[in-house]
């Protein structure tokens, strides 16, 4: 009886579970509240995450890195950069800094430097961004690519950007090309390097989001524009008053794939150029390259003249060390140096060998065509070698080769003054008889003689014609030269 009693019980309370579950699954009240338990759960889990991945898309700014650079963009610039980018990134000795902006005030420079500084600007672990400053910089020519190719992009009022069309280094059409079809104006290479420069731009804008169309315009027809315009175009995120106000305005905004830069009051450094950087950045041009290489031969022609003058050939072997500095900078060619190297040996040859100034000829075309090859057809923005600087170089050195040659030819013209030579021309008396040699007196000197006009009596009166060691060669002299000339026996 008990045991079909506990059975019964089990069973009831199996079929009022199952009743129960029934009723709670199926029931359209309970499936509206599970639902709304289920949706809810459901939003709040999706807001969540948005903040999750906002938090995450946070890049937190405890340290900014200021690399301020004004002129030209050369070799020594690109050198510059690297060193600050390796400084902002944690060096030796260095916090690594979670912002680097660029201070960048550019006339322009060489299209190789250029493309180092970008690409060690692209790579950087962080965030980077260019402000065009102080007020009344610019971003001419090299300096409107690397603006673009950074993430955030600023402007100091009265600054401007553009102008980049690429032009050629030397002052001289670039050789080996024959003309395009679709500009006559232009060669092959001349073409070929505006649209690799047309493409690079191109894909830096569309790498940062920026005018694509009005930067391939500043490449093809060197369009410029102020701050406000360039803000208005898109080429420019903002305009600041300076590194103060950028820092402000720049919390915020998006800087790429780094996310959105979130400055928490920030320690700023700023790296500036130094003596050497400014140095090295200004002896870097074509046409100082020039103009040291011939203050640098002048100096050296005059020491080589008159050995031991010291300072001419100190400034001249500084000058010419200082411009084969710059012409390696520069990448000049190693055709272009041989031929004014040769130019510089024709020139001293001039001066030690007469040739009526068939080498002076020599040095200075083979000077022309060492500038007209010395530098590779590349692209530059800014920097050229003017004719001018060229010619004047040729033309100086000419003069100073001429004037050597000139005193030169005087000091070998002049008459000898002192030693035994002196004696030539002199007058004197024949101490014995002469047949036809023997003494005379010179000078107040005894000397052994020869006549070479027949035998001479003693105390004739002799003319000293020639030298001959330490022997003299003789001539006498008419009466009328002797009581003229006042000649008399001592």
């Amino acid at each position: 009886m008990k045991k079909i009693f506990s059975c019964e019980l089990i069973n009831a309370v199996f079929s009022c579970f199952c009743a129960a579950l029934f009723f709670i699954s199926f029931s359209p009240n309970a499936y509206a509240v599970s639902g709304g338990v289920s949706a809810n759960i459901t939003e709040k889990a999706a807001v969540q995450e948005h903040k999750n991945k906002e938090k995450n898309n946070l890049h937190e700014v405890r340290r900014v890195s200021v690399i301020h650079y004004s002129g030209t963009i050369t070799a020594a610039a690109a050198d510059y950069f690297r060193k600050a980018f390796e400084k902002a990134s944690g060096g030796e000795k260095d916090k690594e800094a979670d912002l680097v902006v660029i201070a960048l005030d550019t006339p322009g420079g060489l299209d190789s430097s250029m493309r180092v500084i970008i690409k060690g600007l692209m790579n950087l672990n962080k965030p980077a961004a260019v402000f065009v400053s102080p007020q009344g910089a610019r971003a001419a020519s090299a300096g409107v690519f690397i603006t673009m190719s950074a993430p955030i992009a600023a402007m100091a009022p009265g600054t401007s950007i553009g102008a980049a069309h690429p032009v050629f280094m030397g002052a001289f059409p670039m050789p080996g090309g024959s003309k395009d079809s679709k500009n006559p104006d232009a060669s092959v290479m001349e073409t070929k390097v505006l649209n690799d420069a047309v493409a690079y731009i191109r894909s830096l804008a569309a790498k940062t989001g920026r005018n694509a169309e009005w930067a391939i315009k500043s490449v093809k027809e060197s369009i410029s524009v102020p701050a406000e315009e360039a803000v208005r175009l898109g080429v420019a995120d903002f305009i600041a008053d300076d590194m103060d106000d950028f820092l402000k305005k720049i919390d915020g905004r998006k800087a790429g794939d780094f996310g959105i830069i979130r400055m928490i009051e920030p320690e700023v450094i700023h790296t500036r150029q130094g003596l050497r950087e400014r140095f090295l950045a200004t002896v870097a041009t074509p046409d100082l390259a020039m103009f040291f290489a011939g203050v640098g031969a002048a100096g050296l022609f005059i020491e080589l003249y008159n050995p031991g003058l010291v300072l001419p050939g100190v400034i001249g072997a500084m000058s010419l060390v200082l411009s084969l500095y710059s012409f390696q900078t520069l990448s000049a060619s190693a055709a272009g140096l041989a031929l004014l190297l040769l130019a510089f040996v024709f020139f001293i040859a001039e001066i030690k060998v007469m040739s009526y100034g068939l080498l002076t000829v020599a040095g200075a075309v083979s000077m022309l065509a060492g500038g007209i090859m010395m530098f590779e057809p590349q692209a530059s923005g800014f920097m050229s070698l003017s004719m001018a600087v060229l010619l004047s170089t040729i033309i100086s050195l000419i003069a100073v080769v001429a004037l050597l040659a000139y005193i030169v030819y005087r000091a070998q013209s002049v008459k000898i003054v002192a030693g035994i030579e002196s004696l030539v021309g002199k007058k004197g008396i024949a101490k014995t008889s002469m047949l036809p040699k023997g003494k005379i007196l010179a000078e107040g000197e005894i000397w052994e003689a020869e006549s070479i006009s027949g035998n001479i009596e003693a105390g004739m009166p002799v003319i000293i014609k020639e030298v001959s060691g330490f022997k003299v060669k003789v001539s006498a002299l008419k009466s009328e030269d002797t009581e003229k000339n006042g000649i008399t026996e001592e």
